[in-house]
């Protein structure tokens, strides 16, 4: 399974390789639109797979999931194949197995002593050893890139101020994003008698979470005109700023159902106008033969906000959860203080969004120098 999810999670890297495709094959005027449409379909699939799942649990064996999932990326490969035209933009490289490696490592490590050390403890020598060693293997990861002719991160570029903040800004949102991914399915699925929970059906829970990804879709071309007008940086903003909104009212409001649905579609359109900004926001500050790799490793970021989610939240839900009777699971402490995390990171997205500077524009209509 653990492998299975491996190889699942490295096909992601469609994503930010289509969103590179797009600025050699559309002109300036359509491509905020499009980044946005692009990043949205994330959404979408989630709204969709998310109520087919429930139907396909309930009536087949989970194994189907996967046979279904593999259908349909057997279909994408050909589309792919015959519709994606070509990136023009190439340079001479290789593949960095050394820096992929490297990087792998010291963020299992990292990862895997946040997430047991409330279990283990945060001084047993499991989790030192794992995160100690996951930040030297970083640091040595940081230091092997910089001197390597064709580095899986160009850390140089990395470093330039939009890049930088555009990508501790999607940190940010990343973990903002998946603490309600977390909390909301749980708060809809546990039962009644735990004081908490609404104990919805697998399929119900999944139709009260599928119009968030709605809303994602629905805010591409909002997205694309906000950016036209006013750039990428606002839209990067007000999308945080929607996101934090929508924690303040789930700390207040998260007994009914309505009151979950209403929360976790504005968490969707936050997303849609942030996920829209932070793609338009890097090409801004990179070159050309750069918008791949600099694209993808905006993708990661987002990813490791949503790990970093994932095991934070995980471990604070666990930390409180009830012990003994028939229905056990997180109290409403815990599942407060969760929300108020997503709140934090959304606050932080708010904060580091507005010192993003400014671009040059280059004739393209895309920034490709910046100030370091």
């Amino acid at each position: 399974m653990i492998i299975a999810r491996v190889l699942q999670g490295m096909a992601a890297g469609v994503i930010p390789l289509g969103i590179a495709i797009l600025r050699d094959v559309l002109p300036p005027r359509r491509l905020g639109s499009a980044i946005a449409l692009v990043s949205a379909t994330l959404g979408v699939g989630g709204a969709l797979g998310l109520p087919i799942s429930a139907l396909v649990a309930d009536n087949l064996d989970w194994h189907a999931l996967s046979w279904i999932a593999a259908a349909l990326t057997a279909v994408c490969l050909v589309l792919y194949a015959v519709l994606v035209p070509t990136n023009t933009s190439r340079t001479a490289g290789r593949l960095d197995i050394i820096g992929i490696a490297g990087l792998t490592i010291g963020l299992v490590g990292s990862l895997i002593a946040v997430s047991r050390g409330g279990e283990w403890g945060w001084g047993d020598p499991r989790t030192l050893t794992l995160l100690i060693g996951g930040i030297v293997v970083l640091c040595a990861w940081g230091v092997f890139e910089l001197r390597t002719a064709d580095p899986l991160v160009d850390l140089r570029v990395t470093a330039r101020g939009p890049v930088l903040l555009t990508n501790l800004a999607s940190i940010a949102m990343g973990f903002a994003l998946f603490a309600s991914n977390i909390v909301f399915p749980q708060l809809l699925a546990l039962p009644i008698t735990t004081g908490i929970g609404l104990g919805l059906s697998l399929l119900v829970a999944a139709l009260v979470l599928a119009p968030s990804g709605l809303a994602m879709m629905a805010m591409a071309p909002i997205a694309g005109r906000i950016q036209r007008v006013h750039g990428p940086k606002p839209l990067l903003i007000a999308g945080a700023v929607v996101i934090a909104i929508s924690y303040g009212g789930a700390l207040l409001f998260h007994a009914t159902l309505w009151q979950i649905l209403i929360v976790n579609t504005l968490v969707g359109v936050g997303i849609g106008l942030g996920y829209a900004a932070m793609p338009a926001l890097i090409m801004q500050a990179v070159p050309a033969s750069e918008t791949g790799a600099a694209n993808g490793l905006n993708a990661l970021m987002r990813s490791l906000g949503t790990s970093v989610a994932a095991a934070v939240v995980g471990a604070v839900l666990a930390q409180s959860a009830m012990t003994g009777g028939s229905d056990t699971g997180p109290t409403e402490s815990g599942f407060m203080l969760a929300l108020t995390l997503g709140l934090t990171a959304a606050v932080v997205c708010i904060i580091i969004a507005a010192f993003i500077p400014r671009p040059k524009i280059a004739a393209d209509g895309l920034g490709t120098k910046t100030t370091r």
